[in-house]
């Protein structure tokens, strides 16, 4: 049986928050639903339970039909397939986290952020890893991060602000940083610039992002690469401090006006 998805695990969380609220215990709302103990705790950890055993956990659980909508759609959610499955699993879990966010803010210290990239500093990127792979998988990358985009211009489009430090911005061509500056005037993109002159800061601990989400509870989710592989983490308390450092950054650097005139500087050097 394969891992459950992010989708998966985030429904049974929300079941298990809406049990602990009704003042269940998890054997006893086991036995009010006629399931043996383990199945429930298998669904409270991402097991994706019926439609019909779905609507009588919210029924249980005091959840109003006029308030049972955002489950259902997550419940919907969780059983699809997502539209990277083709290429392959996603074995950091972040394309799932971003298809599903509404809103990221992203910190970039070395290179652009894959959202802002153009097809030809893509390639340049994967063609510069010390790790060769085949042509078929760098066109594989790159036809995902093209579909990535997409969520930038959709009719309900994601959310997106970005902070990157200069140095990343100076390893760019010009046709990367004419992207940029075009993203960068859509309403929902933001994009700034954290220069040099900025001194030492919180972004020389390397990049980060923050997801936000639009379930209920409202979570969020820092996620963060490292060459072994990348850490997701959920714990309230790091995300805030981390969101902390994001604001911090964002003041430090250039305003998204002042960012798109150096970028537009830089570009006409090229």
């Amino acid at each position: 049986m394969s891992d459950p998805t992010f989708r998966q695990v985030r429904l049974g969380e929300a079941l298990k928050r809406l049990r602990e609220r009704a003042g269940l215990s998890q054997r006893e709302a086991a036995y009010r639903l006629r399931y043996n103990y383990q199945k429930l705790s298998r669904i409270e950890n991402g097991q994706l339970p019926e439609f019909h055993g779905l609507r009588a956990m919210l029924d249980l659980y005091g959840v109003l039909v006029s308030e049972e909508a955002p489950y259902i759609d997550m419940w919907e959610r969780a059983g699809e397939k997502g539209w990277w499955h083709p290429y392959g699993p996603d074995k950091n879990g972040y394309i799932s986290l971003e298809h599903d966010a509404v809103r990221v803010s992203e910190f970039s210290l070395g290179y652009i952020p894959g959202l802002l990239q153009a097809e030809s500093y893509m390639r340049a990127v994967f063609l510069g890893w010390q790790v060769q792979r085949s042509r078929k998988w760098i066109e594989n990358q790159i036809e995902i991060r093209m579909r990535r985009q997409q969520r930038l211009v959709d009719d309900d489009p994601l959310s997106y602000h970005a902070v990157i430090a200069e140095a990343a911005l100076r390893h760019a061509d010009q046709a990367q940083l004419l992207h940029i500056g075009e993203l960068g005037r859509l309403p929902n993109v933001k994009a700034q610039v954290l220069p040099e002159s900025a001194g030492l800061n919180d972004g020389h601990n390397g990049s980060f992002v923050l997801l936000d989400f639009a379930y209920p509870g409202e979570m969020s989710v820092l996620y963060v690469e490292h060459p072994a592989g990348a850490t997701h983490i959920e714990d309230a308390e790091r995300v805030k401090a981390s969101r902390v450092t994001f604001k911090h950054l964002s003041k430090l650097a250039l305003t998204p006006e002042e960012s798109a005139e150096w970028i537009g500087r830089l570009s006409s050097r090229r």
